[in-house]
């Protein structure tokens, strides 16, 4: 029997944090946002308990000062406080004068991209030697005032990994699949093995991360004991991280949405949480109008937080997590973006390189509710995507104030897809 064990995870590694969010940096001082984004919950051995919510918060600080340490070349923050790629700017679709506009102010083009399934072209900027970032966003929106540009930020996970209908909707047709954009997966895992289903990023290499494999688990994995939310789907899981300290950008993360939609996947899971973000915020409007289903981690910075992004994008499926006594953890965020809770903690998932461990973290109920969502609705179509959510709604456990409400959204779902980590030993050990 494989080991149902994990290893804490090390913080300050971007892509091994537990809910993927846009690292972020709070005004007023200290680096909580930014590990906030990027760890829900360490790596714990199954029996045990995860570390206290002001202990999480702390460990997203740590995580996030560290990476500027380690990464001052790379990594740098906003005015805000958020991380973001040093030196870079990334404009929409810009004009050929806001590019001679950028040319005078000595930025250079590093990289340019078209888009066409979100209809958007990107170009990205280096900001030169001796000037500000911040200051030269600024100087460019002066000379450009109907210019689209923002920072390259940087998102990170949204959940940690520890130590465990009704409804007269269409039916369902087309292939059986599912979206994850998040780290890498492990896909030689018992649980990950049968799904099939197609790998995008990192110019084609397998970089596994323990945060992609354990919420890909949630999604689709299947072993003995051990089922996730759309067991033997296929899975189409795009690297945004790619082992690199600053990976998980704004642009990376659009660029894995453009593919989605060239794939056709109509619902996908995004368990990253950041700041908001001009680029993706057009690349999340895009896919929504086009009928695809955008499933997010609301985050972890607890209930008096700003809102996170992108599942605070306006039609976009935001998902709290509850523990196994339906109580909403109280790191999860709160507020209009909720529109679910699923199981967020008390859980088991697959852990990379074999065997499970205990997760908890937003980022691990939004899989879930992402797995239900992708049964009903197999190509993207703005109908289908309504009447999928009418369905899901109708299954939905009130919890807290009656209706929908900034706690629970419009309720529990798939409660009975947690895998209980006892349960899971039991079963390993026959």
């Amino acid at each position: 029997m494989k080991q149902l064990s994990a290893v804490l995870l090390a913080t300050a590694l971007a892509p091994a944090a537990a809910q993927i969010r846009l690292p972020q940096l709070p005004t007023g001082g200290g680096l909580i946002g930014p590990v906030n984004r990027l760890v829900d919950r360490a790596l714990a051995p199954l029996p045990d308990l995860l570390p206290a919510a002001t202990n999480l918060v702390e460990q997203r600080s740590a995580g996030a000062r560290d990476l500027l340490r380690r990464y001052p070349d790379r990594i740098e923050t906003d005015p805000r406080g958020e991380l973001i790629r040093r030196q870079e700017l990334v404009l929409i679709s810009p004009s050929p004068a806001a590019l001679n506009a950028a040319a005078a102010l000595g930025l250079t083009t590093l990289r340019e991209e078209n888009l066409p399934e979100l209809d958007l072209r990107t170009v990205v900027l280096r900001v030169p030697n001796g000037l500000d970032t911040a200051r030269a966003l600024a100087q460019l929106q002066g000379a450009q005032p109907d210019l689209q540009a923002d920072f390259n930020h940087l998102y990170g996970r949204s959940g940690d990994v520890g130590a465990a209908t009704t409804g007269a909707a269409p039916k369902a047709t087309g292939p059986l699949r599912v979206g994850l954009v998040d780290g890498g997966v492990d896909r030689r895992h018992p649980a990950l093995k049968p799904a099939g289903g197609s790998s995008f990023g990192c110019g084609g290499r397998n970089l596994p991360s323990p945060h992609g494999t354990a919420v890909a688990s949630l999604l689709v994995g299947h072993d003995r004991g051990f089922d996730g939310a759309l067991r033997q789907a296929e899975l189409m899981a795009a690297d945004v991280y790619c082992d690199q300290p600053d990976g998980g950008s704004a642009e990376a993360v659009v660029r894995a949405l453009a593919w989605m939609a060239r794939e056709r996947v109509a619902v996908i899971n995004v368990s990253l949480v950041g700041p908001p973000n001009e680029l993706l915020a057009r690349g999340v409007a895009a896919l929504v109008q086009r009928g695809h289903l955008v499933v997010a981690a609301v985050g972890n910075d607890g209930p008096a937080a700003p809102p996170l992004y992108p599942a605070a994008y306006l039609g976009v499926v935001g998902v709290s997590g509850v523990n196994a006594s339906r109580k909403v953890l109280p790191e999860a965020a709160q507020g209009p973006q909720v529109m679910w809770t699923a199981p967020g903690a008390d859980m088991a998932v697959a852990q990379m390189g074999g065997g499970y461990a205990v997760a908890r973290g937003t980022s691990f109920a939004a899989p879930l509710v992402a797995g239900l969502l992708a049964a009903e609705l197999r190509t993207p179509d703005v109908q289908a995507a309504a009447a999928a959510l009418d369905k899901l709604a109708a299954q939905a456990v009130d919890l807290g104030a009656p209706g929908r409400d900034p706690v629970y959204g419009r309720g529990l779902v798939g409660e009975d897809l947690r895998v209980v980590p006892a349960q899971l030993q039991a079963r390993q050990r026959r």
